[in-house]
């Protein structure tokens, strides 16, 4: 019995890994390069990169769209970065090296580039993008920092 129930098995996944193959049988002369089959969309490029060296460090990244480069980078102790982009062509940059810094960008739009850059403890920075052709730089150094950037175009 357990030979035929294996024997039966087999036979089934074989037939069932079999390929389909079907043979054009139309001449095709009319659907040239600019034919009617419509074109495929350029590939989205996403790209994200976490690099987390120290304790208890936490670090979000979220991307919807096309052509994104989100990179959050945390040295040391008890850091917060996040990083929420939905658009095309937007780049968004955390760094950040000591203890207990906050940082976030959220931007949406094209085209658009932010950067947070923190040396030190207990800093907080945020940057807030709509629109297009945007650009934000915070860099702190030192200790117990606050800014926010918002801008809307």
């Amino acid at each position: 019995m357990k030979t035929s129930t294996a024997a039966l098995l087999c036979l089934l996944l074989l037939c069932c890994s079999a390929g389909v193959r079907a043979d054009d049988l139309m001449e095709n002369d009319d659907l040239g390069p600019g034919g009617d089959l419509g074109e495929m969309p350029p590939p989205i490029g996403q790209h994200a990169l976490i690099d987390q060296n120290g304790q208890a460090n936490i670090a979000l990244l979220q991307q919807n769209g096309q052509s994104l480069l989100g990179s959050i980078v945390q040295s040391g102790s008890n850091q917060e970065a996040y990083i929420l982009q939905q658009g095309s062509d937007l780049m968004a940059m955390i760094n950040q090296q000591g203890s207990g810094n906050d940082a976030s960008i959220t931007q949406s739009g094209s085209h658009n580039r932010a950067e947070i850059s923190q040396n030190g403890n207990n800093n907080s920075a945020s940057i807030d993008q709509a629109g297009t052709g945007l650009q934000s730089a915070v860099n702190q150094s030192g200790n117990g920092m606050s800014v926010s950037v918002k801008q809307y175009r």
